[in-house]
């Protein structure tokens, strides 16, 4: 309070912006998105799958244009992974997508952050960056979400698409993971 006035608490400022209070939204339509498709309302979680997209598209152009901050930076992917992997394990037990498959993506993420974080915890802190075929991945798997929610919900099923799909996150899911393990094990 240097001239008198109270000082704006700068944790607010760095809060309350518009690109974090759309990725915080985001975040709080994972629940959403997993009641809808227990109840089988995969109509209505195709339609926030698709603003779920939306918005992210929204709040990084936002953070692009406007400046970005750290929590902006950490709250992104977490909204991101938390849907899809929500989605992926919701979709399998409702059977829109086969219960092996939402194994191996959650197991990769798993592997993945273990990994950092036992590293950091032996003082070997690791810096992780999206690789190529990781961003690839990340498509796929939201590619075969739309997917299977447009079929589940509507019935719009392109015949064999599934099956493609599915094997292309298979493949991109261990080339992304083997990567992540190559890169990290040679102190890249």
């Amino acid at each position: 309070m240097p001239d008198g006035r109270p000082v704006k608490s700068q944790s607010k400022a760095v809060l309350l912006n518009p690109a974090n209070i759309i990725t915080f939204g985001r975040l709080c339509a994972v629940p959403l998105a997993f009641w809808l498709v227990l109840v089988h309302r995969i109509g209505d979680a195709f339609w926030l799958f698709i603003a779920a997209g939306l918005s992210d598209a929204l709040d990084g152009w936002l953070a692009r244009r406007y400046g970005g901050n750290a929590v902006g930076a950490l709250m992104d992917p977490v909204a991101d992974k938390a849907l899809l992997v929500t989605m992926y394990i919701t979709l399998a037990s409702v059977g829109l997508l086969p219960a092996w498959l939402a194994v191996l993506v959650v197991f990769r993420d798993l592997v993945i952050v273990g990994g950092v974080v036992a590293l950091t915890l032996a003082g070997h802190p690791v810096t992780i960056r999206p690789l190529s075929v990781s961003k690839l991945n990340t498509v796929l798997q939201i590619v075969l979400i739309a997917a299977s929610l447009l079929d589940g919900g509507f019935g719009l099923a392109v015949p064999g698409l599934a099956t493609l799909l599915t094997w292309c996150v298979v493949t991109s899911t261990f080339a992304s993971g083997a990567a992540y393990v190559w890169i990290t094990a040679q102190g890249e």
